[in-house]
């Protein structure tokens, strides 16, 4: 009888994709205790790659993640780019460090409030 060789609880059964979404998990959460209203109508997402194309209302071409404010009855929306931050993160906990400051700094945006007042870690 063939099985695994590691439990399905081990971090070893991940996907990356999996991985990464957990990180951003637990920073939208650590977020969310600290300022629930901003984050109280932001819609979060995790895209492999930016489109290669960027529509009509993208300003600017952003490789790690963009926002998007609320319009028309959509709420506002932050989006992570997972592959870019995968490439630019030496390791799990600078991932990890790269995930916190892409959503701090689109929370800004969002928010028109400086990252450090957010997160007075934001940046190192």
């Amino acid at each position: 009888m063939r099985q695994a060789t590691f439990g399905i609880r081990l971090p070893r059964y991940r996907t990356r994709s999996g991985a990464f979404d957990g990180m951003v998990v637990a920073q939208l959460k650590r977020l969310n205790g600290a300022w629930p209203e901003l984050l109280k109508d932001v819609q979060c997402a995790v895209e492999d790659v930016p489109a290669s194309s960027p529509v009509s209302w993208e300003t600017r071409r952003v490789m790690l993640s963009q926002s998007f404010p609320a319009n028309h009855g959509i709420p506002a929306r932050i989006v992570l780019y997972r592959k870019p931050i995968e490439q630019r993160a030496r390791d799990r906990i600078d991932m990890q460090f790269i995930i916190r400051d892409e959503i701090v700094a689109r929370l800004a945006d969002l928010s028109g409030k400086h990252p450090e007042d957010i997160d007075p870690d934001w940046g190192f």
